[in-house]
């Protein structure tokens, strides 16, 4: 019986002993290159994938010059609400937005030669944007460094030349630390020359698991039609393929491949929180505007640039988090920046190429298919330029094709394109002309 006892106590003592020695589990994903949307998606994912597993330390292996705004700040909100140790283990620099990711970990790692800091806010060409965006950065960076018990001052310095910190920084310069300084500073917990090491000195342990974030199918696919070149490309397919649609009207090639690149802008934003129902009708809204300025109102006038602007504004909004839209009750366009320039640049180019392409394959025999090469001869009733006469006027005809308001009408035989000035006309239904303009018969509907 004794014997029993002491081994039933052995037992216990070493079931005891492995709970004690169970290694934590630290989950770790990378983060490198440009900040964008698809930073923030794979970020999400990542967190909520730790949250699956009960990860008790998630570690993100951070390299970058920086990216948008929008996607930082989201990244930052995630990274402060997680239930969990976070720590980041900066792989050279940290820069821009990369260090208001940085500073919203708990702990921060760095690689000897490493920067973090420079977080100044700045346009496409580099060049820094007014104190409004300056002032909208300098708050994140300010409350981020509080929550996480760092130097709020320090923060600001990052972001605004202005901003003197005694001991620190006595230049008017955006202040950015080494890894040395950064620690001098409370702003680095370590120096580490790998994620490993990084990890132990996170956990306090060389006796944890590290798991590494492991992308599905899907979710690569997605964060590869996420990325500003893809979504460029993307935008330009649909301009281009509206252009040459316009060009020969009816549903044939280029509306498909408009139709197809929309559906592949939109859908990864949209299934990842980003693309609202309202910027997808705005989308729709603003080309049915353009289609109808285009071939029911003459000209070019409101429905236009309605349908124009109401186009852009879709498809920039729907690349924003909308939540990040407003900082109290103060509405800033800061977030707007990159995806308006990006949408305006697509545009542009998509507008030259398409024209460029289109003289060259009108031009060209290389696509034969796509040209038009029936006769209309003027025995068969086709009537050219010029070949209106005047004095058709007061004529009565029937309409050949529906007009919209043209099409094509029959006066004795013989065929001429025509206009109505007011309303629309069905096939078969009979007309009057009312004058002869630039080789176009206008007409109006006779009442029944």
């Amino acid at each position: 019986m004794r014997y029993f006892i002491i081994l039933l106590t052995s037992l216990f003592l070493l079931t005891g002993l492995n709970a004690k020695e169970t290694k934590p589990l630290i989950f770790s994903m990378e983060i490198k290159g440009e900040i964008n949307a698809a930073s923030f998606k794979k970020l999400s994912d990542g967190i909520r994938d730790a949250k699956d597993r009960n990860a008790e330390y998630f570690l993100l292996h951070l390299n970058t010059y920086g990216g948008a705004v929008d996607a930082a700040d989201s990244m930052r909100t995630a990274l402060l609400n997680i239930k969990m140790h976070t720590a980041v283990f900066i792989d050279n620099q940290a820069v821009s937005a990369g260090a208001l990711i940085s500073i919203a970990c708990d702990s921060i790692y760095m690689r000897q030669g490493g920067t973090i800091g420079a977080a100044t806010v700045v346009n496409q060409t580099g060049e820094p944007m007014p104190d409004k965006y300056q002032s909208f950065m300098r708050a994140m960076m300010r409350s981020t460094a509080e929550v996480k018990g760092r130097d709020p001052h320090i923060a600001e310095a990052m972001v605004d030349p202005t901003i003197i910190v005694e001991g620190v920084i006595d230049s008017t310069k955006v202040l950015s630390f080494t890894s040395s300084e950064a620690i001098a500073n409370g702003y680095c917990e370590g120096v580490s020359e790998n994620l490993e090491d990084a990890a132990a000195m996170f956990t306090g342990t060389e006796n944890f698991i590290i798991e590494k974030q492991k992308l599905t199918f899907i979710s690569k696919i997605l964060l590869f039609f996420m990325t500003p070149v893809i979504q460029g490309i993307l935008l330009m397919l649909i301009i281009g393929g509206l252009y040459f649609e316009l060009q020969s009207p009816g549903i044939g090639f280029p509306s498909v491949a408009a139709i197809i690149a929309a559906v592949l802008y939109f859908s990864p934003l949209y299934l990842e929180g980003l693309a609202q129902n309202w910027e997808i009708v705005v989308f729709v809204l603003g080309i049915l505007l353009i289609l109808a300025e285009i071939f029911i109102l003459p000209g070019f006038g409101i429905a236009g640039i309605s349908g124009i602007i109401l186009l852009i504004t879709g498809l920039s909004f729907a690349m924003i988090d909308n939540t990040l839209f407003y900082d109290g009750v103060n509405f800033d366009f800061i977030v707007l920046i990159k995806p308006l320039s990006i949408v305006l640049l697509s545009i542009f180019l998509s507008s030259v190429i398409s024209v460029y392409l289109g003289g060259k394959l009108l031009n060209s025999n290389l696509l034969p298919r796509i040209s038009l090469k029936t006769t209309l001869n003027y025995n068969d009733g086709f009537i050219s330029y010029g070949s209106s006469p005047d004095n058709l006027k007061g004529r009565t005809a029937i309409v050949r094709t529906d007009m919209k308001p043209s099409g094509k009408i029959d006066i004795d035989g013989k065929w001429y394109e025509a206009t109505l000035s007011v309303g629309t006309a069905q096939k078969d239904e009979k007309v009057i002309v009312v004058r002869s303009e630039g080789g176009r018969l206008y007409c109006e509907r006779l009442i029944q």
